[in-house]
């Protein structure tokens, strides 16, 4: 097993992923270290933001695609809660897409009046549903047994969160089903 190997990396301006991290490349060559992968631990959740920069994050199994759509692909239509963008059609599927944000309780809308919304198709028994959200975030692997619940009353579609550490910031775990099978989609 190699514990500690050199890489030289030449003529080159990109940024990388390595296991999570950000780095960039210069045109110089580096040298860096290659330390032995760790196993992941937890799950594996995409975390995104919504408008008021509120962090959520759900199950990776619970996700079924993740794009950015341009508005004039979200299909409007009459008579529906306000918190229904339209629709779209998900590789021959058609599904709502929703303002997750105000879905939850979020006071900004998301801004449609941008060249790409990212969307999280999330999908729980049979159902599918497009999360119009701020932005997307990172795919991380959180730990279920530091998952903290929130109290009582609080919003059910919540399962808890995770505090970041050493920071204020929390990371809201959200309940696919919960919010497909919410009767808030009808009673808006």
């Amino acid at each position: 097993m190699v514990t500690n190997a050199s890489l030289q990396l030449e003529d080159t301006q990109e940024s990388v992923i390595q296991d999570g991290s950000y780095f960039s490349l210069s045109d110089n060559p580096v040298d860096f270290a290659i330390a032995p992968k760790e196993e992941p631990v937890g799950d594996l959740h995409l975390r995104f933001f919504v408008p008021s920069g509120t962090e959520y994050a759900l199950p990776a199994v619970e996700i079924r695609e993740v794009l950015e759509c341009s508005p004039d692909r979200i299909n409007p239509m009459p008579n529906v809660s306000p918190l229904i963008l339209g629709m779209i059609n998900l590789r021959g599927r058609v599904i709502w897409v929703c303002d997750l944000g105000q879905f939850l309780g979020d006071p900004i809308p998301v801004n449609t009046d941008r060249a790409d919304i990212p969307v999280v198709a999330i999908e729980a028994g049979g159902m599918v549903l497009g999360a119009a959200v701020d932005r997307i975030g990172v795919v991380a692997w959180l730990e279920p047994n530091l998952l903290r619940p929130l109290s009582r009353g609080a919003n059910r579609f919540i399962k808890g969160e995770w505090q970041l550490p050493d920071t204020e910031q929390t990371i809201k775990l959200l309940s696919a089903e919960e919010i497909l099978l919410s009767p808030r989609w009808v009673s808006q």
